[in-house]
């Protein structure tokens, strides 16, 4: 198979995207012509088959799971709360409640696995606090359109699960090495905030609040600790797999909101048809990229690419950054989740072959990922902001983003020229060199 066989699909699948068409069609349209083009109807009847055995992998069960997870951290009232404990000891530094925007993110996305939910619960929660103290509008939004990106970074996440999944690598590995990464992306949002906001919120009305009482406002981080701890420790400690894992952390997130009194019928309800709509969209995308890997597999793609990449005599280095151009502008037509399981099977054996760690490039195409979900015109977390603001001109959003792409650009560089920023953590628990 040649590099230009490969690029036409590529080119023939991102016209159909520009025809509106949805993403999982122009897939689906793509991998099932060319297969029937290839092999005939034997590999088109083989497909089914190909995506019943990765779908039943308990893996991909964890999905709903952690969406559940997070659905039922909103509803029941605990993200308010967490948001209100944090804003009585970041509220004071330089940017104000800004900081607490990208702080409640962090937390917020220990116990949820989706940037879009993290986005629009923090969102909703502080749109109206950050309103009524007259914070600047376009920052306000941006820190929420980029903190909610946190949510497929620190773990868990629902995209490194998936990584895991098609690349065929330890998701535990995979959600400690973002624990790092995620941490410092977080100071590198507050520390923009800090120089470039410092004085946003300096004219509203603060109010003292003793120290008696954020001491005890601290009880209100307990449960997205307590969550992350149980899910963690459960993967990491080998107690239980990923999908067993989450399923505790439902558990353990049900009890904190029968401790909060807010359980009911129509909330239980709501949380189950929430994670169900989400599931769908992800599950859908993700089917339709297996069906395209089908075929490309059969074709040998990711053989021939790896060929032409090692043909180029490209170091690593070089490589990579010219990856780092070509997700960015794909990101900017293309949801995070499609681009993640439709670059994953070629990406990956190309980033080997230069020496690059699996589990590295695990947290290299999720910080790309991130990119994507705030750059426009296709960027979920623009809308959803925008969404949750309910009016206005989306270029506020679009703009107020803008430096946190730059920050995140910078520091893939320095994941690359440092990858111990992602492999300490995973080497040094599991005793490797």
């Amino acid at each position: 198979m040649s590099i230009a066989t490969v690029a036409t699909g590529f080119a023939i699948m991102l016209g159909l995207m520009f025809l509106s068409l949805p993403v999982a069609v122009a897939i689906i349209a793509v991998g099932a012509v060319g297969g029937y083009l290839a092999y005939g109807p034997p590999l088109v009847d083989m497909m089914g088959g190909v995506v019943w055995g990765t779908l039943n992998n308990s893996v991909m069960t964890a999905i709903p799971l952690f969406m559940l997870l997070g659905e039922l951290l909103l509803r029941s009232g605990i993200a308010d709360r967490m948001y209100d404990a944090l804003a009585v000891w970041l509220g004071r530094l330089p940017g104000g409640l800004l900081h607490t925007n990208i702080g409640t993110c962090a937390l917020f996305s220990a116990t949820s696995g989706s940037s879009v939910a993290t986005a629009a619960t923090v969102g909703t929660i502080a749109l109206p606090a950050l309103r009524a103290r007259n914070y600047p509008e376009r920052a306000a939004l941006g820190s929420l359109a980029a903190g909610g990106t946190l949510g497929i970074l620190i773990p868990p996440s629902v995209n490194l699960l998936v990584y895991g999944s098609l690349a065929n690598v330890s998701v535990g590995q995979l959600f400690i090495a973002g624990v790092v990464p995620g941490l410092v992306m977080t100071g590198l949002f507050s520390l923009y905030i800090a120089l470039a906001h410092g004085k946003a919120g300096a004219n509203s009305e603060t109010v003292d609040v003793p120290l008696g009482e954020k001491l005890r406002l601290l009880r209100h981080l307990v449960p997205p600790l307590v969550i992350f701890l149980v899910v963690m420790g459960g993967i990491y400690g080998g107690l239980a797999t990923p999908t067993e894992s989450a399923a505790l952390g439902v558990m353990v997130a049900l009890g904190f909101v029968v401790a909060s009194g807010r359980l009911t019928g129509e909330v239980l309800l709501h949380c189950f048809r929430q994670s169900a709509k989400t599931t769908g969209m992800v599950v859908l995308v993700i089917v339709c990229a297996l069906l395209l890997n089908v075929t490309l597999s059969m074709l040998g793609t990711a053989q021939a690419v790896t060929r032409w990449v090692a043909g180029l005599g490209l170091d690593r280095t070089t490589l990579l950054l010219l990856l780092v151009a070509f997700y960015i502008v794909l990101g900017m037509f293309m949801d995070a989740m499609s681009m993640l399981v439709l670059t994953v099977p070629i990406a990956v054996p190309m980033v080997t072959a230069v020496g690059g760690d699996p589990i590295w490039f695990g947290i290299f195409i999720v910080v790309m990922c991130e990119i994507a979900l705030i750059t426009p015109p296709v960027g979920m977390n623009l809308f959803v902001v925008q969404g949750v603001r309910g009016g206005g001109s989306f270029g506020d959003v679009a703009r107020g983003t803008l430096p946190y792409v730059f920050i995140m650009v910078a520091f893939t560089v320095l994941l690359i020229l440092w990858p111990e920023v992602a492999l300490w953590l995973p080497r040094s628990m599991s005793g490797a060199p």
